[in-house]
């Protein structure tokens, strides 16, 4: 994950820098840093990856470094594994500098001694010799023809491996430009490239006139002070927590598993590992039920269209810098399109506490590049990087 770019508009307010933690706005992405080092260690791990490296500088001493990759679902979805990363191998690394810690930095390419490299935003298969080999697209392609559409009870296959579309910038080593779904990769390249963005630096018009709104709602008096107090280190996600079952079903890309058994599906998050079970055969949230971030689910099918409602939540942040009471209610929509299978969701959220009205969204996964796997979280909270 970077935090110098979001999914959508509601994620922006995760993208302001920490000091404490590192991302897109604690780096000066203007700028250009080489190093030639030996790599020491890599974590594969969320909400950041890190490739970590040691430099002798002329006068013979050592210094330790780090430079933040993606996360590691969505690098484990372009190829990327760790046995690419031995310790002791000669790399050059080219990276934008840490305004804060001069000890890290902001991966754009690493460089090996046979001349293979690999961009922040590239996707990789195995060449000859083993050698990454970068593709201008998906790295795998989910088969769809031969899924069933249905389940042998007549419900609508959902059960199995599912993933938003990833998006990446243009230019895989990550500068410059917007993010756009992979899938579009080629067809820029054939129109020569990404388009130019228009200079003059003034503003992009004035803000819409009105009260904000978040999901499409104003929030309450009280939803209104605590989004003013919101601070970077509020994110959840900072330490490594479940930001909310509406945010992280799709933030980052992450590779989530459904399984549809006889009285409950499991929902299985690629997202700092948070599990729900929807009950099938229950009609109401038991009054004595624990408050957890996945609250207590129940669901039922209205025609082919899974609906699922969930109560029983811990307070906590619906999407930065909203947050949510014990009152957050949240119906979700799950509907699967049988010829492309994709799967669309629909949500709504309301909270009397910090929401005035309905909060309103919608996302599209399809079936997953690679499997789902428990990635683990280290949260990385620390300047001046020393080895342990």
């Amino acid at each position: 994950m970077t935090r110098h770019t979001a999914l959508a508009a509601a994620a922006l307010a995760f993208a302001a820098p920490a000091f404490a933690h590192h991302g897109g706005g604690s780096f000066d992405l203007s700028k250009s840093i080489t190093y030639n080092g030996v790599l020491t260690k890599v974590e594969l791990v969320n909400p950041h990856s890190w490739l970590y490296f040691d430099v002798t500088g002329p006068d013979g001493k050592v210094s330790h470094h780090r430079c933040e990759m993606r996360s590691v679902h969505v690098l484990r979805r372009s190829g990327w594994n760790k046995e690419q990363f031995p310790a002791g191998k000669a790399i050059v690394v080219e990276a934008a500098p840490d305004r804060v810690d001069p000890n890290s930095c902001y991966l754009n390419t690493i460089r090996f001694a046979d001349g293979a490299h690999m961009d922040r935003y590239g996707q990789y298969v195995k060449g000859s010799g083993g050698a990454p080999v970068e593709v201008r697209g998906p790295v795998v392609t989910p088969a769809v023809a031969n899924r069933p559409a249905r389940l042998a009870s007549g419900e609508p296959n959902i059960s199995g491996d599912w993933a938003p579309e990833q998006v990446v910038m243009a230019d895989p080593r990550g500068t410059g430009g917007g993010l756009v779904p992979l899938g579009r990769l080629k067809e820029i390249d054939a129109a020569g490239g990404p388009p130019a963005r228009g200079g003059g630096g003034g503003r992009r018009g004035a803000p819409p006139a009105g009260p904000r709104l978040y999901g499409g709602t104003e929030l309450t008096d009280a939803g209104t002070e605590a989004a003013a107090k919101f601070q970077q280190m509020d994110n959840p996600r900072f330490h490594c927590e479940t930001t909310s079952i509406i945010f992280d079903w799709t933030f980052d890309g992450p590779v989530n598993r459904i399984t549809q058994k006889k009285d409950t599906i499991e929902i299985l998050y690629g997202q700092m590992g948070l599990k729900r079970t929807v009950y099938m055969n229950v009609k109401d949230h038991p009054a004595t039920v624990k408050l957890t971030r996945a609250g207590h689910s129940i669901g039922r099918w209205e025609g082919d269209t899974l609906v699922v409602d969930t109560a029983r939540f811990l307070p906590g942040v619906l999407n930065g810098p909203v947050r949510n009471s014990d009152k957050l209610h949240v119906v979700e929509r799950f509907t699967l399109d049988p010829k492309t299978m994709k799967l669309a969701r629909t949500y709504e959220a309301d909270d009397a506490v910090y929401l005035k009205g309905i909060y309103k969204g919608n996302d599209v996964i399809g079936l997953a590049d690679a499997p789902y796997a428990q990635d683990h979280c280290k949260e990385q909270g620390f300047t001046q990087y020393k080895p342990q």
